[in-house]
C-alpha cells in the first residue's frame, strides 16, 4: 500500500511561514537534547524564547 503524495505549496503568509519554521527547528532541537541526555547520561536543561517572547523549556530529569 503506497502513501499518497501531498502537494507542496509555499505558505504565503510570512508570519505563518516563520511560525512553522520555528516550530520545526524547536522540535529538532528538543529531540537532539533528549538524544544527547540519553546517550551521554547527562542532565540537560534547555530554555528557548520565541520571537513572540514565549518561553519553552526542557529538562532531561523530572522536576522535583
Amino acid at each position: 500500500m503506497r502513501r499518497s503524495r501531498i502537494e507542496l505549496k509555499l505558505i504565503e503568509d510570512k508570519a505563518c511561514r516563520k511560525l512553522v519554521t520555528v516550530s520545526k527547528r524547536q522540535a529538532g532541537l528538543l529531540k537532539t537534547a533528549h538524544e544527547v541526555s540519553v546517550l551521554c547520561d547527562v542532565d540537560i536543561g534547555l530554555i528557548i524564547f520565541s520571537s513572540t517572547r514565549e518561553l519553552f523549556d526542557y529538562c532531561s530529569q523530572p522536576q522535583r
